[in-house]
């Protein structure tokens, strides 16, 4: 005999047995017990979710000659011939291979014969979404006043495709995807019944990876029973067979970006194409990952933990990481593998694409857009908090040099004969001016140093070409003019200056700050 695959062999035989979808189940329940059937019906939701087994097991119910407590008994002759498929009264069609209006047509020439036995003539349209525009317009008639013993389920997952015309005529029913936890207690059930040893972990981890539909999962079960069949199915097992990575390589894989470590994220993919890993499966895990990561750093309540659904020892470093990370880096982290993820799906140089993508997050500074902006803000806070050493080549002998940020000041700009007061209220009320700013700007200002030029000038210094670069567009030199004509009362002449923030600002510039800071007799 032929084996059955697990989905098919479980697959519910009674509403008791359909798990996850409750608020459907009840309400068809009840729509039977009060005979209150309608004529049409739209199941939507994603694959594996139960439309085609609920559309099949109403079918059932409502030509039934013994229901029990609203559900097919199984045993009378309607029953049996709907299970084996030789039933008149419901007819299954395939909407992606019957799409055209003359196979529409047909049903519409057959709903005119009463059913043989029976109450109910039941025609479940699979895939709705693919019938053309023909056949949608041919269906609309008969769909909205089919005779009485006639009974309509559309069954889709992409509901959007379905003209308005059609959705008005349907009760809709929406199929949520089913829980990890539902999934998980329903493959402990079906392996107990199978005689199949299997560790809870790996049956939690198969939940996950069916991404919400009952019926992948159950296919990736089978997949890992049979890879390792006649052993105990461990949670190693499930990941070597499905092609995943764990939490461990993923912690690892970030700490190394975090570090800006591009030699060891290669290393680190290097070991994970050599294992046989699945590149678009590891993007997906790893967005999840980032995903909890994400959930752990932007909540405050201590039931968090219940949601991510880690162990221990994960929680433990997924704690340790989101103290090392801002937030904005997290969401910066989960755009870019998100988008990757879509251009994955169809590339054919997967490894190059994940490499630059992992380049991209370790070198901000190849991206100009705000998030990449932001992120190089903070990396250079952080270079200035813990004080960065410069590296000086030395021509007489050939070596480097390492040298202290607070090298001695050499040529040294002379100071202005006299300093303008509007200039020296600039340079003291700084960060009361650039804090009315929005976000970018005030981020970008905010790293700026203050000096003059020879013709009495403000100078606004920058560590940074990029920075610098950014303040020199037109849109951004006229926000500060405003800013500045509006505070002091009068037109300010400034410039934009960077320098190299390995050397000591005051080599090149005045640095109004320390002066003005200091007990500076104004005249």
């Amino acid at each position: 005999m032929s084996y059955t695959a697990l989905y098919r062999k479980f697959r519910p035989d009674n509403f008791s047995d359909v798990k996850g979808q409750d608020h459907i189940v009840t309400t068809l329940k009840n729509q039977i017990a009060a005979q209150r059937i309608g004529h049409a019906y739209l199941f939507c939701g994603t694959r594996g979710t139960g439309k085609t087994t609920i559309a099949k097991l109403f079918a059932k119910t409502v030509n039934c000659e013994n229901p029990i407590d609203q559900s097919p008994c199984g045993e009378c002759a309607s029953c049996k011939a709907i299970a084996a498929g030789a039933s008149m009264n419901v007819i299954e069609i395939d909407a992606a291979s019957n799409n055209g209006v003359d196979n529409i047509r047909e049903i519409v020439d057959e709903v005119s014969y009463s059913p043989v036995d029976g109450k109910y003539k039941v025609y479940i349209i699979d895939e709705v979404h693919m019938l053309s525009l023909g056949a949608f317009n041919a269906l609309l008639k008969t769909l909205e006043e089919p005779p009485s013993y006639v009974i309509f389920i559309l069954a889709t997952t992409e509901v959007h495709k379905i003209p308005i015309t059609i959705l008005s005529r349907c009760q809709r029913y929406d199929f949520k995807r089913i829980s990890i936890e539902t999934i998980t207690s329903r493959l402990q059930e079906l392996t107990a019944i199978e005689k199949v040893d299997v560790e809870e972990r790996a049956l939690r981890y198969i939940a996950r990876a069916g991404d919400g539909s009952m019926r992948d999962a159950l296919s990736l079960l089978d997949q890992c029973i049979a890879f390792h069949y006649g052993e105990t199915l461990t949670y190693d097992m499930a990941l070597d067979v499905l092609g995943a990575v764990d939490t461990e390589v993923f912690s690892e894989l970030l700490r190394r970006i975090v570090a800006d470590d591009i030699i060891g994220c290669m290393e680190l993919l290097e070991n994970i194409v050599m294992q046989g890993r699945e590149l678009s499966q590891f993007v997906t895990d790893f967005t999840w990952y980032l995903r909890n990561l994400m959930l752990l750093k932007s909540s405050t309540d201590e039931h968090v933990e219940e949601v991510l659904d880690v162990s221990t020892e994960h929680l433990k470093r997924l704690k340790e990481e989101a103290d090392m990370l801002e937030l904005e880096t997290v969401y910066r982290y989960i755009t870019i593998f998100a988008e990757l993820s879509g251009r994955l799906r169809y590339a054919t140089q997967k490894r190059i694409l994940l490499e630059m993508t992992l380049i991209k997050l370790c070198r901000p500074q190849m991206e100009n857009n705000q998030d990449a902006i932001i992120e190089r803000i903070r990396k250079v806070e952080e270079q200035l908090e813990r004080g960065v050493s410069v590296v000086v080549h030395n021509q007489e002998s050939g070596t480097n040099q390492v040298q202290a940020s607070q090298a001695k000041t050499q040529d040294r700009q002379l100071l202005p004969a006299a300093i303008p007061d509007d200039i020296k209220r600039i340079v003291r009320e700084w960060p009361t001016i650039y804090g009315m700013t929005e976000n970018l700007t005030r981020s970008i200002l905010s790293k700026a140093k203050l000096s003059m030029g020879e013709q009495g000038q403000l100078l606004l210094c920058f560590p940074d070409k990029i920075m610098a670069g950014q303040m020199e567009k037109t849109e951004k030199q006229q926000e500060l003019n405003r800013l500045l004509e509006d505070y002091i009362g009068k037109e300010v002449t400034f410039e934009i200056r960077d320098y190299d923030k390995t050397q000591n600002f005051s080599n090149h510039f005045v640095d109004l700050g320390q002066v003005i800071g200091m007990d500076y007799e104004e005249e």
